[in-house]
């Protein structure tokens, strides 16, 4: 009976996820907010069809465990070392501030130095999820506010370790604030460095054994054990499972392995992050709602405010400049969903009360559905903010005067083929490109490749695009593409622009925005492998044009 009421809750969880994930997503509120509701539906505070939320949210916390393992691994030391400045600068300045803020204001409200402590970090934490995917679908990741708003991220994913090693630490009665502070420090820097020696020494040829095999759920098995055989000995020692996690993908971050472990740890992470989501939704008390509304809306509008402006404040002293801080503050406005993670840690192990932590987790949830609204807020003050300068460096000095180029917006891999045929070509041309790491390498071999958002109008016109002959637009993502093409035809209105299209609908899209021709990368790959497959069976010639013409032009319409 047990074993099927366990899989009797866990189908019904799935299906909810199914039906709610996708909702939100088209909704534009992100997967995190579905899972929220998806809980919640099933939830007592639903239609109350799993009350067992506890044994849930036990399964649940592997979800945490596996989503700190993923940060350990994508934070190598190149990366971090390549954003310095911004990182430990704007990101460190971002987290204590808007946290001893927010520390100094639980004060007024009575709660302890430990609570308030809690509370104050745990609500500067912003939503690396929904800012990653904002500036991402809107191809914003390579401009200033993009590259100043993922460092603050990426700060903020750090300091999560030590926060939830201070969490553990203050659980004891016998540690005082200061103790735990320093206790967090020490112990994440000793283990951070325990474990690396042990990755660089122990773990790499362990993998390379596992490989030798040629057993691919060996391999998978070996990943597995490393993250949760660190987690476990991070919790002996006294400090957390997710910790533990993290350090494990440190161990691995400078791996030949990487690649594959990431590939392989990345489905555990996605389900059993999405049930830890649903756990919190499930306990959410939406009877406070009712019985503090106003002191709930007081809170979500007290938040936002608080964090926008300090936000705002030190992108000013950081002189990332006035458009850029409006664009960051906006961003970061709301709480994330470490905060769930860290105010759970923080219940789970007595430091929080219950009904604050209902209250607090409440309020992460409610500023996170306002985080669709930074977009919409930007844009309204874009129109009356000036514009970027010094964003972009680009300069067409190589071309000479009164010759027709081609601009290449995106080097990515259609990019690159674009540029190495033309330049075989001998035709002049540029590229574009919001990557620095593509930038750099480019620029290493001679390419002219500058660094540059497509789809902002200054940078077309610093690349010339008034005399360009054509504009050719290879941008990954489909809703920047889009973009980018509308706005080239409103500028440039007789210029000539060819798009590179994923398929049917994404080519639809782009002739609508104005492009001259839009070519489906699936569609041409799939036509090349038929061809070779009609000649190899004996059909060639004039039938095999025909057929392939033929379906050519029905596809495009």
């Amino acid at each position: 009976m047990t074993e099927t009421h366990y899989l009797t809750d866990i189908l019904i969880l799935l299906a909810a996820a199914i039906i709610m994930v996708p909702v939100f997503q088209r909704l534009k509120f992100g997967s995190v907010l579905g899972y929220l509701a998806a809980g919640t539906l099933v939830g007592p505070w639903g239609f109350a069809i799993i009350n067992r939320v506890d044994e849930i949210q036990h399964i649940a916390e592997f979800g945490v465990v596996f989503l700190l393992f993923i940060i350990g691994i994508e934070l190598r030391p190149a990366r971090l070392w390549a954003m310095r400045r911004q990182v430990f600068g704007l990101g460190t300045a971002q987290v204590m501030v808007t946290g001893l803020a927010i520390a100094g204001l639980a004060l007024l409200f009575d709660q302890s130095l430990k609570v308030a402590v809690i509370i104050g970090f745990g609500l500067a934490l912003s939503s690396t999820a929904f800012g990653l995917q904002i500036l991402t679908e809107r191809g914003e990741m390579g401009t200033k506010h993009g590259q100043s708003a993922f460092a603050v991220l990426l700060f903020q994913d750090l300091a999560v370790v030590p926060l939830l090693a201070l969490v553990s630490l203050l659980a004891t009665e016998s540690t005082t604030l200061m103790e735990g502070l320093e206790y967090a420090v020490l112990d994440a820097v000793l283990a951070i460095g325990l474990v690396i020696l042990a990755g660089r020494f122990l773990l790499s040829p362990a993998l390379r054994l596992v490989v030798k095999s040629r057993t691919a759920e060996l391999f998978t098995a070996t990943a597995v054990f490393a993250v949760l055989g660190t987690a476990w000995l991070m919790e002996e020692v006294g400090l957390s499972l997710a910790m533990g996690a993290f350090l494990a993908g440190l161990m691995m971050a400078e791996s030949q392995y990487r690649h594959q472990v990431i590939a392989d740890i990345q489905p555990f992470r996605g389900i059993l992050l999405g049930l830890f989501f649903m756990g919190v939704g499930m306990s959410i008390d939406f009877g406070l709602l009712g019985r503090e509304g106003l002191l709930i809306a007081g809170l979500v509008i007290g938040l936002l405010l608080v964090k926008s402006s300090i936000t705002w404040v030190l992108c000013h002293l950081m002189k990332i400049g006035e458009p850029n801080a409006t664009r960051v503050a906006l961003l970061l406005s709301q709480s994330g969903e470490f905060g769930f993670v860290l105010f759970g840690l923080a219940a789970a192990s007595g430091v929080l009360p219950q009904d604050l932590f209902q209250l607090l987790i409440l309020v992460v949830a409610l500023t996170m559905i306002t985080t669709p609204l930074a977009p919409k807020l930007s844009e309204y003050f874009s129109k009356r903010l000036p514009k970027e300068e010094g964003l972009h460096d680009v300069t067409t000095g190589h071309i000479k005067a009164g010759d027709s180029h081609v601009i290449i917006a995106g080097f990515g891999r259609v990019g690159r083929r674009v540029a190495r045929i033309l330049q075989a070509g001998e035709v002049p041309y540029l590229a574009i490109e919001s990557d620095a790491d593509r930038v750099l390498e480019g620029r290493n071999n001679g390419v002219p490749v500058f660094y540059g958002d497509a789809s902002q109008v200054d940078v077309l016109q610093a690349a010339g695009a008034r005399r360009a002959g054509v504009i050719v637009c290879t941008l990954d993502q489909p809703v920047p593409a889009v973009r980018m093409v509308n706005i080239l035809r409103q500028q440039y209105p007789d210029i000539a622009i060819h798009a590179r299209g994923h398929d049917r609908q994404h080519c639809e899209e782009l002739l609508a925005a104005g492009a001259t021709v839009a070519i489906s990368e699936t569609l041409e790959a799939s036509l090349h492998i038929v061809e070779g497959v009609l000649n190899r069976m004996g059909v060639t010639g004039e039938k095999a044009t025909v057929l392939i013409e033929t379906f050519r032009r029905e596809y495009y319409g």
